[in-house]
């Protein structure tokens, strides 16, 4: 479960927000400016909040009470971002390596083998991002933050910057990810058929704060 309740102030805006989460998939729902990034960036620990906690299945990540905070590189959470951010001077292969490495992880080649043949990536280790298409760096991103063994995965409107076209070309993978990798996520995105296609559970933002909570009902038509 993922348990969040936090204030941040952040200028002449401020985020108070609490909910709590069971869901595969929780949704991040709002228009920009709403709050969701400053949130996503809380719970990846990122940015620490004024007041509050979060928690992942019970462990605490930040409790201000106690003055609390775990490290962003030792919460395992996976990070995936709208531009996919890989190492342009590395091939797919070293990019899938990259969080295994640095979390300091043994190599686990039937792993592997399953999120290259979940995501279809096996044919692409050779080749660096600039000669990918924006679908397949999204797959790469996918492959490389799930490699990390993560307890919860992020996504911070991951389709965001794709044509409609690659759209529709990534979604059933992420489809696949949330019915087979047994991994939690927080999908943030501003398109509601995105969400009613992939989370259980809605989250809806409105200047900082939570205005509903509930399941895809809660989304606008």
């Amino acid at each position: 479960m993922l348990r969040v309740e936090v204030s941040k102030q952040l200028g002449q805006f401020s985020v108070d927000v609490a909910f709590a989460s069971e869901g595969r998939v929780t949704g991040l729902f709002g228009p920009s400016g709403s709050g969701k990034t400053s949130l996503v960036s809380m719970i990846a620990g990122l940015m620490t909040p004024d007041r509050g906690v979060i928690s992942v299945d019970g462990e605490a990540l930040d409790d201000t009470t106690r003055r609390f905070h775990v490290a962003v590189h030792r919460r395992r959470i996976g990070y995936v971002f709208q531009d996919a951010r890989l190492f342009p001077h590395f091939d797919v292969r070293r990019n899938l390596d990259y969080g295994r490495r640095m979390n300091r992880l043994t190599r686990d080649d039937a792993q592997e083998k399953r999120l290259s043949e979940m995501l279809n990536i096996g044919h692409l280790l050779d080749r660096r991002p600039g000669q990918l298409s924006g679908g397949e760096r999204q797959r790469v991103a996918l492959g490389r933050a799930l490699l990390a063994q993560p307890r919860l995965l992020l996504l911070d409107e991951p389709l965001g910057s794709l044509d409609e076209d690659r759209k529709a070309e990534i979604l059933p993978y992420l489809t696949r990810l949330r019915d087979e990798a047994g991994v939690p996520m927080v999908y943030v995105s501003h398109d509601p058929d995105e969400l009613r296609q992939l989370a259980s559970h809605i989250v809806m933002l409105k200047r900082g704060r939570v205005a509903a909570f509930g399941g895809p009902e809660v989304l606008p038509a």
